[in-house]
């Protein structure tokens, strides 16, 4: 897994145009580590994310504005030089949509969001401000790539850098370049045990499990445990647990082919 990819020799390379986000906000280590491997890619980068956290933010439409402007500052990061980068008081789809619009220069070619903290698995996916922003970005006809590092606490940034350039690079290579989202969990591991990369589909349940544990006058107590994901063996949240960086390719709202809504909509208006 640790050879070096030749950017130079990839058939032909998209121009290439890139958003870096996330939902861990501006000075996340993963958001950096996730720049440097598309600056590395010799991708043309901007940098724009939250200016704080957003976890949990999905795709809302949500941000803070004054006068009627959106907030952005400039934020530059000091291990990327010359690398436009941007606080911004929205969520990570909002900076998508934004971003798509010509927001941050020119619209990009390629949205990357990410590398999370922590598991983005099953369909708690829903859920999550990074896969979110790639959503985002496919509705609006940009292929996208979310990335995490399967531990809230990660420390094997280089692991999931390695995942990311030969996803990446694979993108490159595509002359099928259709909206996207490939849905991408490293195990935090170090690369050398690392199991290897392997296409799985979504489990049934995400990294945990809430119920509600008692409803009373004024307050509902929620409890949280860990899912067994022995439960389903081939998805996405059991196969990262077992050590294999897993990828799941993802679309947005859809219709659903075939549904049977007879005796509805042959019902008269009025």
């Amino acid at each position: 897994m640790s050879e070096p990819i030749d950017y130079d020799g990839i058939a032909g390379s998209w121009l290439m145009r890139v958003l870096i986000t996330n939902d861990d906000g501006i000075d996340s280590v993963g958001l950096h580590t996730l720049a440097g491997v598309a600056v590395k890619a010799g991708l043309e980068v901007t940098v724009a994310a939250p200016h704080t956290e957003r976890s949990g933010s999905s795709a809302s439409l949500v941000a803070t504005t004054s006068g009627g402007t959106l907030i952005v500052r400039q934020h530059p990061l000091e291990q990327l030089p010359g690398v436009p980068s941007y606080d911004v008081e929205a969520t990570p789809a909002y900076i998508a949509w934004a971003a798509v619009r010509g927001a941050f220069g020119d619209p990009p070619h390629l949205v990357l969001s990410g590398i999370n903290q922590g598991p983005n698995t099953g369909h708690a996916v829903l859920h999550s401000g990074t896969v979110g922003a790639a959503l985002t970005a496919a509705a609006h006809q940009v292929p996208a790539i979310a990335v995490s590092l399967t531990a809230v606490h990660p420390t094997h940034w280089e692991t999931a850098a390695d995942v990311a350039q030969r996803v990446l690079a694979w993108l490159l290579e595509q002359p099928d370049r259709r909206p996207v989202v490939l849905n991408v969990n490293v195990p935090d591991v170090a690369l050398a045990d690392l199991r290897g990369i392997t296409e799985a589909p979504l489990a049934s349940f995400g990294a945990v499990q809430a119920d509600v544990a008692e409803v009373g006058e004024g307050f509902v107590t929620l409890t949280f445990s860990e899912i067994d994901a022995s439960r389903e063996p081939d998805t996405d949240a059991a196969l990262q647990l077992s050590g294999w960086a897993t990828i799941t390719p993802l679309t947005g709202p859809c219709p659903v082919p075939g549904f049977d809504l007879g005796g509805l909509t042959d019902v008269s208006g009025g």
